[in-house]
């Protein structure tokens, strides 16, 4: 699954400490699923999008193999 949650981290300025401290995560998750190594839950996924004020379909996207 592909994610722009690093472009969307830069966008409104967050470290990936910071963003994982909104979403109650650990900095570690925020950079796994960054790099396409850890999928988020549905709830994970509902907080990044709400964190980026964007629907989730704008941050993830399904890839042919998924």
């Amino acid at each position: 699954m592909k994610n722009t949650i690093k472009l969307e981290r830069a966008r409104l300025n967050f470290t990936q400490q910071e963003l994982a401290r909104q979403v109650g995560v650990s900095r570690q998750t925020i950079n796994s699923i960054e790099a396409c190594r850890y999928i988020p839950s549905t709830v994970l996924a509902l907080k990044l999008s709400a964190a980026f004020g964007k629907p989730v379909n704008e941050i993830f996207e399904l890839e042919d193999e998924d």
